[in-house]
């Protein structure tokens, strides 16, 4: 039996507000906004990047892709779920496109390091993107093409980035929430390879 499912005690609520952004994290969502889900390693560092991004509205981190139902922090790094450790990014397509929220994703990791991201190692650091429509989905593998381009004219090797359709989202225990906000000398092990990303953002 898998230990660490999430206590409904630690978990943010409909009325939690984004730390820094003060915007609600789960919702609702304003008319015509977009959402995507990202996985570049410890997610504290990860979800930095993003809400410091202009026209992001909120983010959240959480876990996505595994099998488990409500997983908690403890059974997913145990790497028996099969979930990533995910940064949940809900952005105004009027003032940020995709195609910039990608090259921050890709340029700000190493996607060619398959269960692991720096001395972050296990599953749940697997560098992954999940889209919310098909639209989205051609435009990261598309993205994924042309950085590998680049990645194998540094010498860097294939990428391992898992692109797939929303598996669904579980939204972390309240204390990982914007983590490093709340804690500024905590620790981030996000670094990317140098190599800059050769689509651009609109």
């Amino acid at each position: 039996m898998l230990f660490g499912k999430a206590s409904k005690k630690d978990m943010p609520t409909a009325e939690s507000l984004h730390f820094v952004l003060g915007t609600p994290m789960m919702g609702p969502w304003p008319a015509g906004f977009g959402q995507v889900q990202f996985g570049m390693g410890c997610f504290w560092g990860a979800e930095r990047i993003f809400w410091q991004m202009q026209g992001v509205w909120t983010t959240s981190v959480g876990y996505a892709g595994g099998a488990l139902d409500a997983p908690g922090y403890e059974a997913v790094c145990s790497g028996r779920t099969g979930h990533a450790e995910v940064v949940h990014v809900v952005y105004d397509p009027a003032k940020l496109s995709l195609a910039a929220l990608l090259t921050a994703f890709w340029e700000s990791h190493d996607p060619t390091q398959g269960d692991r991201q720096g001395n972050d190692r296990g599953s749940q650091y697997r560098s992954v993107i999940f889209t919310y429509s098909e639209a989205d989905l051609a435009e990261a593998n598309a993205s994924r093409a042309a950085y590998q381009a680049g990645l194998r004219a540094a010498g860097f090797g294939p990428i391992t980035t898992q692109i797939a359709a929303n598996p669904g989202y579980h939204i972390a225990e309240l204390y990982h929430q914007q983590y490093l906000a709340k804690n500024p000398d905590g620790y981030c092990g996000i670094g990317g390879t140098g190599v800059s990303c050769p689509i651009r953002p609109a």
